[in-house]
């Protein structure tokens, strides 16, 4: 019988997959933390044979090469992508043996990529599909996005996803579990599985459910390729780092921690420009930390939220409660090729500190703005992103995407800022770029749904907040 494990990655949003049968391993779409999933096979006593890489990916670094590089795997891409490594070429219809009983069918699911792959697996005994690695093709009530290559080719590439969706639903029996790497909180996704999927189990849908729920199978092309073209929002910017690393052939991170600063070390690196970066819980920050340092927040949304703002190749410390937060943030990050940290400190704000004196904002929610307006003149800044502004806003906001905020500061009033965005995270980055350039800030640490019942003004294409 073949085992499939699932390698999730909420913090990208995206799933890694293992096939087990006996004592052979195949992988499919592997991050670049190769180590999780090494002990994975080993904890079931396999050896890995195969990896396959669906397409080139535009949202992580690849552990693909590496992990065929320690393993002795081979290595299969697509024979359409220009790589600068070796590897053994795979194209549509291809098939390829996995010890006895697996056997994976390449094809050929352009869309998300032009050289996009998907690899039908079979048991070879019986011949019968028990699964479909669809990485950013079919999705969960989805499809990837197409405009990861430059929006010139978003139309013809949507117009390639919807008769993919179609070549797979009519080549793999209804009865076939789907496995896609994106759709999980990825900005890969586009549509409803950007995050709404990413509680699913692995093997939650298969092909038969996806003909009866996804817009790709249910729509003619032309509705589907005009709401997806639609439904596409801005992506991180380090998106445009990832494909060519991935076709350079990136190795394994280097893991091994920073040694330890001290206050006067940070307080150099603050001043030369260098980002400093806090990992504690977003009030914590508020409520006391070193000038000038940045709050992210340790979590699944830290990597993205980080990678999209840092300057690329900006020296980067970090701050954090303890020595597993801060390798853990620094595994997230070699995710996205930040392979380097210029340094590290783990204990409390007032150490970090030295005897300098800590840096603190307001905290509040929506009722508090509510309250505020009624007594003095406030700038309300939402930071949220172009089509959550467009669905719902508060009427007179002025409104800076978080990730336009770098370059835009010069832009706001030097009076009193009240920032939120959707649930809180965004807003708490955001209040803290604020306050290191001086601005008289309160950050507001709410939900976004309760802005209409505090009495604010709302407006935008929806009549209450998403």
């Amino acid at each position: 019988m073949i085992e499939i494990v699932a390698i999730d990655t909420p913090e990208l949003g995206d799933r890694s997959y293992l096939a087990i049968d006996g004592a052979v391993a195949l992988v499919v779409d592997p991050q670049r933390d190769i180590d999780r999933v090494l002990a994975a096979a080993a904890a079931r006593g396999a050896a890995i044979t195969d990896v396959f890489e669906t397409h080139i990916h535009n949202d992580y670094i690849s552990g693909g090469l590496a992990l065929a590089r320690q393993t002795g795997a081979a290595y299969h891409v697509s024979a359409e992508d220009d790589v600068a490594f070796d590897r053994d070429k795979i194209a549509d219809g291809d098939e390829v043996a996995a010890g006895e009983s697996m056997r994976v069918r390449a094809i050929a699911t352009p869309g998300h990529t032009f050289t996009h792959l998907s690899y039908a697996l079979e048991d070879a005994g019986t011949s019968q599909t028990v699964a479909v690695f669809t990485g950013g093709s079919l999705l969960y009530g989805a499809t990837g996005r197409p405009d990861l290559l430059g929006p010139e080719h978003a139309a013809a590439l949507a117009a390639a996803q919807y008769a993919s969706a179609r070549r797979l639903a009519a080549l793999i029996p209804d009865g076939t579990s789907v496995f896609p790497t994106h759709g999980f909180g990825s900005f890969c996704a586009a549509g409803p599985s950007g995050a709404g999927a990413s509680s699913s189990p692995a093997g939650a849908s298969t092909i038969g459910e996806e003909r009866r729920t996804n817009p790709v199978l249910t729509l003619d092309q032309e509705r589907y390729v005009a709401g997806l073209l639609a439904s596409l929002d801005v992506y991180p910017a380090y998106y445009a780092r990832m494909a060519p690393a991935n076709a350079a052939g990136p190795g394994a991170p280097d893991l091994a921690l920073p040694a330890s600063e001290n206050a006067a070390q940070i307080s150099s690196r603050i001043a030369a420009g260098e980002w400093v970066v806090d990992l504690r819980q977003r009030r914590a920050f508020a409520a006391g930390h070193v000038r000038g340092s940045l709050s992210f927040e340790f979590g699944d949304s830290l990597t993205t939220n980080l990678g999209w703002l840092i300057p690329w190749g900006t020296p980067l410390t970090l701050l954090g409660d303890t020595p597993d937060q801060i390798a853990a943030a620094q595994r997230d990050l070699a995710r996205i090729g930040i392979d380097h940290l210029a340094g590290a400190a783990t204990g409390t704000a007032g150490e970090w500190a030295g005897t300098g004196r800590l840096a603190s904002y307001p905290v509040s929610d929506f009722a508090g703005l509510a309250a505020a307006l009624q007594h003095q003149p406030v700038t309300i800044l939402d930071v949220r992103r172009p089509s959550e502004w467009a669905a719902s806003h508060i009427d007179g906001a002025v409104h800076v995407p978080l990730h336009e905020l770098p370059a835009r500061l010069h832009e706001l009033p030097r009076t009193a800022i009240w920032v939120h965005c959707q649930a809180g995270y965004r807003s708490s980055i955001a209040a803290s770029l604020l306050h290191a350039a001086g601005h008289d800030v309160t950050t507001v640490d709410d939900d976004y749904s309760q802005a209409g019942k505090a009495g604010l003004p709302l407006t935008g294409n929806s009549a209450s907040p998403d």
